[in-house]
């Protein structure tokens, strides 16, 4: 499997702004991925959509097979911005270490972190640029589309991440999806905003968006955490505890969550990884990973 796919690339949609002139920098999209294309692709052509196209996307990919290759392939040729495929045996869950290959690959001085299961509204990047700051990392929330309605949009190809927020709200309030509140576009103060600089909990990368100074600070994700949970959590504690703080994009830039069940009691990480969590919770000077970016990127 290819290690990365550049590609040339040119401007395709008439609203592209090229925001690296002015004084603005190139933001990374970090999109993590497993064997589920039909997923994949619309978050692939949600991205293509941004009025804000100054940006990369890497896929970090945990082992996917040759279906999703292709649909790499076929965006890649497409798409009016640069995409890298990391890949990674399939060795199970390994989301951590495909994070941190996909960051290898990266030319952007600011990463932003999403699912391939969580497509992004227009604004998702040109919202998530207005909050970037030196300093701290940005949390955004996600919306839960429910199974049937889910399933129908994958069905049928809709480009759901094209509809409005005023019918995404309708959407929500319909049962469609959760958190429908998050459509609406409220002024949240900025002081709002910073209310939890040192919240750990409850923040999640599949909406994040971190400075890659501070990423290879804290170096990187740890890898030591296999199978689901957890691994977003540590990153996050350890970015705090350099001293970085969390603000939030609440109403600004929530992303579209395809359903998709658990995983089962086959689960290698639902025991060690919260251990592991608890151990650096207990170790309250760490801040280095087990296996960080350094090592784990090299090992795939």
């Amino acid at each position: 499997m290819p290690q990365g796919l550049p590609v040339e690339t040119r401007p395709v949609f008439s609203l592209r702004v090229d925001y690296r002139s002015q004084g603005g920098v190139l933001i990374s999209i970090i999109v993590s991925t497993y064997n589920w294309p039909e997923a994949l692709g619309p978050v692939l052509d949600s991205l293509m959509l941004q009025s804000d196209q100054d940006i990369e996307v890497i896929i970090a990919d945990d082992g996917s097979g040759a279906k999703t290759a292709r649909l790499i392939n076929e965006k890649t040729a497409v798409a009016p911005f640069p995409v890298r495929h990391f890949w990674q045996e399939d060795r199970g869950f390994r989301l951590a270490r495909s994070r941190n290959g996909a960051v290898s690959l990266a030319a952007g001085d600011y990463l932003l972190f999403i699912d391939g299961d969580c497509a992004a509204l227009p604004d998702f990047v040109a919202s998530h640029r207005v909050l970037m700051e030196r300093g701290w990392l940005v949390t955004g929330k996600r919306c839960f589309l429910k199974k049937r309605f889910s399933n129908y949009i994958i069905k049928n190809g809709i480009p759901h991440y094209t509809w409005s927020r005023p019918r995404w709200f309708l959407l929500g309030l319909f049962g469609a999806c959760n958190r429908a509140a998050q459509f609406l576009p409220l002024h949240v103060a900025d002081a709002r905003r910073r209310t939890m600089p040192a919240e750990w909990d409850n923040a999640q990368t599949c909406n994040l968006g971190v400075w890659k100074q501070d990423f290879m600070t804290v170096d990187g994700f740890d890898a030591a955490y296999e199978g689901h949970g957890k691994e977003d959590s540590d990153f996050i504690l350890r970015l705090i505890r350099m001293g970085i703080k969390r603000k939030t994009a609440d109403h600004t830039s929530p992303v579209l969550h395809f359903y998709h069940g658990r995983g089962g009691g086959n689960n290698k990480g639902q025991d060690e990884n919260p251990r592991r969590l608890q151990a650096l919770l207990e170790d309250s000077q760490r801040t280095k990973p087990v296996i960080g970016y350094a090592e784990s990127h090299k090992q795939v």
